[in-house]
């Protein structure tokens, strides 16, 4: 191996100047090996056609097979220093950070087939309630928790690609006493729901998982008595610790729906505006049409 990060061999192409066919061009007339001076040998995006070097010791001619060698290491090496996008999840709890990576698994190549994405976990607050009692107050806390994060990232300095808030509560919807489906809890039917809000730093949106119906004696817990849904499922299944393992997703679908696969199908919702961005852009226009 001849490419090294700082102080070492680095390959470098000797360039000439032709005005074939009247125009003026450089083309490699010798491939050389040099000694450069540069902590950054392979270079910025001016410098990734050819090499540049501040002093050089020593010039030797080695064959195609390493040159082509060494001309690929330094691709490799510059697409992971170029291309490394930062994404900030306002949490800390393993299931929102795990729904994250697996949310990136099916939308990388999506949102960029070149970038190196990494997840970044922060404690923020979403400033709403433990357990949000609407789809209102849910959406909330996560734009909430993303604003906080850009807050802590301006602050900081920090550049990223994305902001990432996830927000887990329940809607309630009130039946009419007449209703055949009726429950018998009040007229109410209580649904589980997960939000996710991400944001590029200029512009935002939504994505919501499906709704799983709470049992009558969970809603009660939950709405009626202030517990949190946490402790409160907890209690129901008689396990600790469930918000940090499969949630209520989890205990309400005997797990085939996790929480972390909950925020995954939000996450991949939100995004949706970011990799498929022709469609999105395209939307007002038809809208407009339409209403012609």
């Amino acid at each position: 191996m001849f490419l090294r990060k700082k102080w070492g061999w680095t390959l470098k192409k000797k360039l000439r100047t032709s005005t074939k066919f009247g125009g003026k061009y450089t083309q490699p007339a010798a491939r050389l090996y040099s000694y450069e001076q540069d902590i950054w040998i392979f270079g910025s995006a001016n410098r990734s056609n050819y090499w540049t070097t501040k002093k050089t010791c020593a010039l030797f001619c080695f064959s195609q097979a390493i040159v082509r060698e060494a001309q690929k290491n330094r691709l490799l090496y510059s697409r992971q220093i170029m291309n490394k996008s930062l994404i900030a999840v306002g949490s800390m709890r393993g299931p929102k950070l795990d729904a994250v990576h697996d949310a990136l698994k099916l939308l990388a190549d999506h949102l960029n087939p070149n970038a190196q994405f990494e997840v970044l976990g922060f404690a923020v607050d979403s400033g709403v309630g433990h357990t949000p009692l609407s789809s209102a107050e849910s959406m909330r806390g996560a734009r909430q928790r993303t604003a906080a994060l850009m807050q802590l990232a301006s602050a900081n300095g920090e550049v990223y690609q994305y902001f990432v808030g996830l927000e887990g509560g329940v809607e309630v919807i009130e039946s009419h006493a007449d209703n055949i489906d009726a429950t018998g809890d009040g007229g109410r039917r209580v649904f589980l729901e997960s939000w996710a809000y991400v944001s590029d730093g200029l512009r935002g949106h939504f994505g919501r998982s499906g709704g799983i119906e709470l049992p009558p004696v969970l809603a009660h817990e939950v709405l009626d008595k202030g517990v949190e849904l946490g402790a409160a499922i907890d209690k129901f299944a008689g396990i600790a610790g469930i918000r940090d393992n499969q949630g209520a997703w989890g205990v309400l679908s005997n797990n085939l729906v996790t929480r972390r696969q909950a925020f995954c199908i939000a996450l991949v919702a939100a995004f949706a505006p970011f990799y498929n961005v022709n469609l999105f852009r395209a939307a007002p226009a038809v809208s407009s049409s339409v209403g012609n």
